[in-house]
């Protein structure tokens, strides 16, 4: 009698070793959905790292997920959040870090798979090119003709390196275009803005940066011709 209450107490606290469930939110039906539309591109069998494509695969990792989108190191995306806008953002919004973590320090719970979406076909990763002509920046500059301006692209930032890129209209108002911190290789892209942005002549375009140089993208606006052409 002795050993079979050994045996049960054993089995008790394995039971109570498990992790216990405390989130609604589940692999098949919420996280699945995140991870195909923002991590699965590179993240199944063939990409460009370990796969993420079933529980099993991401059950494992479900710390280090976590980890690394409350850093933002994932998805590898670097422009701070805020500080501009980009047409091509491949960060995670805040809702999405949220369920994540709380999946994950919920216990990690995998649901019914009759709620699984289809899996989805991944075309082969690219990145956004990185421009080879606009107008390059140093420091700063002021723009001797308007512009408008559709994006920006740093060059040659080593890792580990920050940038800051603000314009200041003649007006006084200042426009944050793009802010990366802790430079990742990932990030030597161009960062695309949702919208153009027009910037006039004598905006002063300043690059506070460890790189050597940004290109500010875009082209020359008629803005002023068109005034004449009015009048």
């Amino acid at each position: 009698m002795k050993r079979v209450l050994l045996i049960l107490g054993a089995c008790v606290t394995v039971a109570q070793a498990h992790d216990i469930i405390t989130t609604p939110i589940t692999f098949d039906r919420e996280i699945i959905r995140i991870l195909y539309d923002r991590c699965n591109s590179c993240h199944h069998p063939d990409g460009k790292a370990f796969s993420l494509m079933t529980y099993s695969d991401a059950r494992p990792w479900a710390v280090a997920i976590k980890e690394e989108v409350l850093a933002r190191r994932m998805p590898p995306w670097g422009a701070v959040k805020g500080f501009g806008q980009f047409r091509n953002d491949e960060s995670l919004a805040d809702p999405e870090i949220e369920m994540l973590v709380l999946w994950v320090e919920g216990g990690a719970p995998k649901g019914d798979d009759i709620y699984l979406p289809p899996v989805p076909a991944f075309p082969a990763v690219s990145k956004s090119p990185t421009p080879s002509r606009g107008i390059t920046v140093r420091g700063e500059m002021s723009l001797d003709h308007p512009i408008t301006a559709s994006g920006i692209a740093p060059r040659e930032m080593p890792p580990g390196a920050a940038m800051q890129i603000l314009a200041r209209l003649p007006d006084g108002t200042v426009e944050n275009l793009l802010w990366l911190r802790n430079t990742l290789s990932e990030w030597n892209r161009a960062f695309y803005f949702r919208q153009p942005i027009m910037l006039p002549k004598g905006t002063l375009i300043a690059v506070r940066s460890e790189a050597p140089a940004v290109i500010l993208t875009g082209e020359p606006h008629t803005e002023s011709k068109r005034s004449k052409k009015d009048r």
